[in-house]
């Protein structure tokens, strides 16, 4: 066994001022807790941003595994490598696998931020370029060839067109047909999970919660945020949790001077930090996200957005879940609805899609066995299974969706939680447009990922999960794409005749409309027991206009094709803060402002 620099290890890891993975005990500052401890373990301090590290010695460790492990080989003296680190817990914890490669040890200490600073500093291209491209080629879309997408949608269209001129009679019903049946399928689908909906979940075998409550890092990006930023610190500090085991991790992106003035003007506290993303080829948020998972000292990851408000006893909620779950379960979806909801028609007509969506659909999902299309917020993942997957899909502008396919997959299961996260609704119609454009933009291109190779999706998910997502996918975007079929059926109300009734019997057209009627009352029947659920019972009767609503996703699923072939990873961003209620509570009575405003440091 190698020793210790000087001093006992039982001495000094009863001394250890940290927890046992790393994270110090809020209130006291890192650098009072690493004096102490460089005292009591007889070691020397060592800040390794003014005093540089060994360069070789860091690539023979790799420069993620010093972050993510905490370690850095620091330089080579009288024959043994001395190991820098904030917790000597952690170095006795590794010292097996550092000696393997290094030889004899010495210990040192250091604190986490000079660690990280000092690794940010000097590698700041192979992080960013590691978070870039973390996620396996083969399933990630950054190799995705614009000219082909072109080409191909060219190609598609030109037939359209020349078979409508040809037939323009027989397109249409050939286009009726395709629509019809991904409504009655998709009509099944919501039936099947209203029901198991409405008889409610199995409840969990429970034990007993953990003694030892795991840490989670959770990771909230932000750009370009002002108007919410009050308002997010003032709930994150509302969180139920101790704070010795929780890790906020507020991401920033370094051109983002708005975002990182704004929190330049308060001192955040101990358990909250912000990560700078650098510049790199892109920017969206699963990037953001790939670069600040090594920073993080959670073994459970979780991401919420700059607009939520998530329940104060959420975090408990999830890691009493994990500790209640077997190993294939690696995920845990929350709920999201919106505090916004009656500010105007379009945050109505939203509420009620997501009542629907997080209340009934994904649950039935979840039920049947089907693959779970994750939300971008209020997800908790396993660190070890996240980081084995290569975490998120940095190309892609549907990351979550994407994520959970990927998990689905490699053999994971991901878990719905009844704990809620409040978001704002977007109420502005263009707004609206242009983030469903992008979803469904991302819905595309994780469809054709993922149907690279048919034969291996089948392997990977069966059979039945593999039509399910066929139906969830390729039937989401057929049902937008293909809306206005749909809506020439609203001639008929209005004396007009139907192209159709001229080659089809009547018995087939009037079960066409018959098909159309039956799935809006399906989804009437869905939204009422959605709302329901979700206490919001008096927006029902606004579910009735959703037949004005749902247009406007055609015109985004037409906007992000045409983004398909121009601009395929292009991140749309919506703005936050918009629509808060009057009511809010500001988090500057409680957070104490910093004397002159200055940016977030890179540090």
């Amino acid at each position: 066994m190698v020793q210790v620099d000087t001093g006992s290890q039982a001495t000094g890891a009863a001394k250890d001022d940290t927890a046992a993975d790393g994270v110090q005990i809020a209130g006291r500052s890192q650098y009072a807790i690493a004096r102490q401890l460089a005292a009591d373990w007889q070691t020397q301090l060592i800040n390794p941003v003014a005093r540089l590290p060994d360069q070789k010695l860091i690539r023979r460790y790799g420069a993620a595994a010093c972050l993510n492990n905490k370690m850095m080989p620091w330089r080579q003296v009288g024959g043994a490598t001395i190991i820098l680190t904030p917790s000597p817990t952690l170095f006795a914890r590794h010292q097996a696998d550092l000696q393997a490669i290094f030889g004899p040890l010495r210990i040192a200490i250091t604190t986490q931020d000079q660690l990280d600073r000092s690794i940010t500093d000097q590698y700041a291209t192979e992080l960013v370029s590691r978070a870039e491209t973390r996620a396996p080629e083969r399933e990630s879309c950054r190799n995705w060839n614009n000219d082909t997408a072109i080409a191909a949608g060219l190609a598609g269209i030109a037939g359209v067109v020349v078979l409508g001129v040809i037939a323009p009679r027989g397109i249409l019903a050939a286009l009726t047909g395709w629509a019809v049946l991904v409504l009655v399928l998709n009509t099944m689908l919501r039936a099947v999970a209203g029901y198991l909906g409405w008889r409610g979940a199995p409840s969990l075998p429970q034990v007993a919660t953990p003694v030892r409550l795991p840490v989670i890092s959770v990771l909230v990006p932000l750009y370009q945020e002002t108007a919410i930023t009050d308002h997010l610190l003032t709930r994150l500090r509302a969180l139920d949790y101790p704070r010795d085991r929780l890790d906020i991790c507020l991401v920033l992106e370094a051109d983002d001077q708005t975002t990182r003035a704004t929190l330049g003007q308060t001192t955040l506290p101990t358990w909250m930090r912000a990560i700078v993303v650098p510049k790199g080829t892109i920017r969206t948020k699963p990037r953001a996200l790939n670069y600040a998972l090594d920073f993080a000292h959670g073994s459970i990851i979780g991401v919420w957005d700059a607009e939520d408000a998530p329940a104060k006893d959420q975090l408990r909620k999830v890691a009493h879940h994990f500790a209640n779950s077997g190993p294939q379960v690696a995920c845990v979806q929350g709920i999201l609805d919106y505090y916004n909801a009656s500010t105007n028609w379009l945050t109505r007509c939203f509420a009620i899609e997501y009542a629907s969506w997080f209340r009934v659909i994904l649950p039935g999902l979840a039920r049947m066995g089907l693959v779970v299309p994750l939300g971008g917020t209020t997800l908790f993942f396993r660190r070890h299974v996240l980081e084995e997957l290569g975490g998120w899909d940095a190309h892609n502008v549907t990351e979550d969706a994407d994520l959970g396919v990927r998990l689905a997959r490699h053999g994971y299961r991901t878990a719905l939680i009844p704990t809620v996260t409040e978001e704002e609704a977007n109420g502005r119609v263009w707004p609206w447009i242009k983030q469903r454009s992008r979803w469904l933009k991302g819905y595309a291109i994780t469809y054709a990922v993922h149907m690279r190779n048919p034969a291996r999706l089948w392997r990977d998910l069966g059979a039945w999960r593999f039509f399910g997502l066929q139906l969830l996918f390729l039937g989401t975007l057929s049902q937008f794409v293909l809306a206005p079929v749909f809506w020439t059926f609203w001639l008929l109300p209005f004396g007009f005749d139907h192209p159709l009734r001229a080659i089809i019997s009547g018995w087939a057209f009037w079960t066409i409309v018959g098909v159309f009627i039956s799935s809006e009352i399906a989804g009437f029947a869905v939204s009422a027991l959605a709302l329901r659920k979700a206490g919001k019972a008096k927006l029902m009767i606004w579910a009735v206009t959703l037949q004005f609503y749902f247009p406007l996703a055609a015109l985004a699923a037409y906007k992000g094709i045409f983004e398909l072939a121009t601009k395929p990873f292009y991140w749309d961003k919506t703005a936050h803060g918009v629509l808060l209620p009057a009511e809010w509570p500001s988090s500057k009575a409680t957070l104490p402002p910093r004397p002159p405003a200055h940016p977030v440091s890179d540090a």
